[in-house]
C-alpha cells in the first residue's frame, strides 16, 4: 500500500511509456484510500491515548464542589455532543457530593439517579476486591496456583499450570487475546463453562511476565471467588459486597439479554447515536455489573475510605485496597481491577474504563482531593468513549476550574470518514468511466503487467475481508469479528465497505475493457 511517483523509464512494458500520469490517477487513489485506512485508525487512537492536559499550576481546589455546576456542565454536554443520556456519581471522602442522571435511555426514559445500568470493566474492580476478601479470610493464596482451587484450570498451554491467582487480577497470567481471541470463539453460559472452554486457550507468554489485558483473566477469578467462598457468583456479590456498602440494586448477569430490566444503549454514527441491541457475550466475573449512580457513589466511598464504607462497615482492609490500586511492577500502570495514572498526568488519579459495545464507563479517585467520580454514559465503545471525555470535565471541576466541553475525538473521525466515503465513491464512479482508456493504454502490455496494475484496485477489499484483524492490529490485539467492529466504528466500516465496492466495480470495468481489446 506504498505511494510512490512513478516516472518513465527504459525497459518498460511497451504501451506504458508516456502513461505514468494516468497510471498513477485511480489506481493510486485507491491505494492511498487503502493505506488511509491505517493512518485513520492511528490518529484517533493516539488522541485517545495521550494524556489529558495537566491542570493549570495554582489553580485552588473549591471547598467543595457545587452540584449546580456539575449539572450545567453535563446539560451543555448532552447539549453540544448530541449524547443520548449518562449517569454520574461524585464523592468526597465520606460524604456524597451529587448523584444524577441526565438525558434518556433508548425507551425514552428519563435517567435518574437510581437507574441501573452496566459499567462493564469497571466490574473487574468489584471481583478483585471479592477474591482479596477471600484471600483476608485465608481461604485463597495470592501466591498460589490457580489449579490449587481450580481443577477445571487447564490450558493448552503446560505454562498455564503455573498461573497465580495474584497474576490474573494483575493481568499477567500471559493469557491475552492474540492467542485466545475471546470474542471469536463460542460464547460460555456460565463461570464454570467460561474455564473449562480455555481448555484450548495458549499462551501468549510466560506467567508474570507481561501484561494482556484479558477478560477471561477475571472470569477464571470470580469462578475462583464460587468455589472458594461456596456460593455462586452473584450471592457472594450481594451478601459480602453490595449489601455491607448499601449497594441495594447492584447484581451481576452472566451476558447481555440477562439484564432484562436495562434497554438498549446507543452506537454513534456520523455523530448521530443510533439505539442497537447488546451483543450477546458472556459478561460475568470481567464485566457483567449492573448499578446505579447511587450505588456507585457508595463503592467510590469505600475505595477513598481504605475498604470502610461511609457507614463504617468494613469489607476489605486498607492494605488491600492500596494492593488493589497499586501496579503490579510488570504493568506500570495496572493493579488489580484499577489503573493508576502517569506521573505526567495531574491531577494524580486512579481509575478503570468499562466498554460495552451499547455503554461505557469510568470509575476516577483523586487521591490528592479525596474526590470520587463514576460516569456511565448510554453510548458504546468507540475511538474515544464520552465518559473519559465527560470525566476530564468532572476533574477540571474538582480542581476549580471551568471545563469546555469538546466532541470525543471519534465524532470528528466520523466527519473525515464521511469525506473520505463521498471521495472513495466519486474515484470508483471515475475510475469505471475511464477504464476504456485505461485499456487502450495498456493494449499492447504484457497481461501479467496488466494485471499487476489491476490489483491496487482490489486493495479496498482485501481491507474490508481483513478489517478484524487490521483493527485488532491497532486496538492492542484485542479481536474481535465484523460484527464487533461495525458496532465500535460504523462509519469505518461504511467507508471500508464503499471503497471495496467502488475498487471492484473499476476493476471489472477494467478487465472487460482489456478482454475485449485482445
Amino acid at each position: 500500500m506504498t505511494n510512490r511517483r512513478e516516472s518513465r523509464a527504459a525497459g518498460r512494458p511497451a504501451g506504458l511509456t508516456g502513461a505514468a500520469g494516468a497510471a498513477v490517477g485511480v489506481g493510486a487513489a485507491l491505494r492511498r484510500l487503502a493505506a488511509a485506512l491505517v493512518v485513520l485508525l492511528a490518529v484517533p487512537l493516539a488522541v485517545l491515548l495521550a494524556p489529558p492536559p495537566a491542570a493549570s499550576a495554582g489553580a485552588p481546589a473549591p471547598a467543595a464542589l457545587n452540584p449546580a455546576e456539575v449539572d450545567r456542565f453535563m446539560a451543555d454536554y448532552l447539549d453540544q455532543t448530541g449524547l443520548p443520556g449518562a449517569v454520574v456519581a461524585i464523592t468526597r471522602g465520606t460524604e456524597v457530593v451529587h448523584v444524577a442522571g441526565y438525558g434518556h435511555d433508548s425507551s425514552g426514559a428519563a435517567l435518574s439517579a437510581t437507574t441501573r445500568v452496566p459499567i462493564a470493566s469497571v466490574s473487574k474492580s468489584m471481583t478483585a476486591l471479592a477474591v482479596l476478601q477471600l484471600v483476608e479470610a485465608h481461604r485463597v493464596d495470592l501466591d498460589a496456583p490457580v489449579r490449587t482451587y481450580l481443577d477445571d484450570f487447564r490450558l493448552a498451554d503446560p505454562r498455564g499450570d503455573a498461573i497465580t491467582v495474584r497474576q490474573l487480577l494483575n493481568q499477567t497470567s500471559g493469557m491475552a487475546d492474540s492467542a485466545f481471541p475471546d470474542l471469536r470463539r463460542a460464547q460460555p453460559d456460565s463461570l464454570a463453562s467460561a474455564v473449562t472452554r480455555l481448555h484450548e486457550a495458549e499462551l501468549a507468554s510466560a506467567p508474570g511476565t507481561e501484561y494482556h489485558y484479558h477478560n477471561p483473566n477475571y472470569e477464571v477469578a470470580a469462578r475462583l471467588v464460587e468455589v472458594a467462598g461456596g456460593q455462586p457468583f452473584g450471592d457472594y456479590l450481594r451478601e459480602h459486597v453490595f449489601t455491607p456498602l448499601g449497594m441495594t440494586d447492584s447484581t451481576t448477569v452472566n451476558s447481555a439479554p440477562d439484564a432484562a430490566d436495562t434497554t438498549h444503549g446507543y452506537v454513534r454514527i456520523y455523530g448521530l447515536p443510533v439505539a442497537v441491541p447488546e451483543v450477546d457475550w458472556f459478561t460475568n466475573g470481567s464485566h457483567g455489573v449492573l448499578t446505579t449512580a447511587r450505588d456507585l457513589a457508595q463503592w467510590l466511598i469505600t475505595q477513598n475510605n481504605g475498604g470502610q464504607s461511609a457507614s463504617g462497615r468494613r469489607v476489605v482492609s486498607a492494605e488491600g485496597v492500596e494492593l488493589m490500586h497499586t501496579p503490579s511492577g510488570v504493568s506500570d500502570h495496572y493493579g488489580m481491577g484499577w489503573e493508576r495514572s502517569r506521573p505526567e498526568q495531574q491531577p494524580a488519579r486512579i481509575s478503570h474504563t468499562g466498554q460495552w459495545f451499547s455503554y461505557t464507563a469510568q470509575q476516577t479517585l483523586l487521591p490528592d482531593s479525596g474526590y470520587g467520580i463514576a460516569v456511565v454514559a448510554t453510548t458504546g465503545l468507540s475511538v474515544e468513549d464520552d465518559p473519559a471525555v465527560i470525566t476530564e470535565g468532572l476533574v477540571a471541576l474538582t480542581q476549580g476550574q471551568t471545563p469546555q466541553v469538546r466532541r470525543p475525538s471519534g465524532v470528528q473521525a466520523d466527519w473525515v470518514l464521511a469525506a473520505l466515503t463521498l471521495a472513495a465513491a466519486g474515484l470508483g464512479v471515475l475510475g469505471v468511466a475511464r477504464s476504456r482508456r485505461w485499456a487502450q493504454r495498456r493494449a499492447h502490455a504484457a497481461r501479467w503487467w496488466v494485471v499487476v496494475r489491476l490489483v491496487p484496485v482490489a486493495l479496498p477489499a482485501v481491507c474490508l475481508v481483513f478489517l478484524p484483524e487490521l483493527v485488532g492490529a491497532v486496538f492492542a490485539n484485542r479481536a474481535g469479528t465484523f460484527l464487533h467492529v461495525l458496532y465500535v466504528w460504523p462509519a469505518l466500516v461504511v467507508w471500508v465497505a464503499v471503497g471495496a465496492l467502488a475498487g471492484l466495480a473499476v476493476l471489472v470495468a477494467r478487465g472487460a475493457r482489456v478482454l475485449r481489446a485482445q
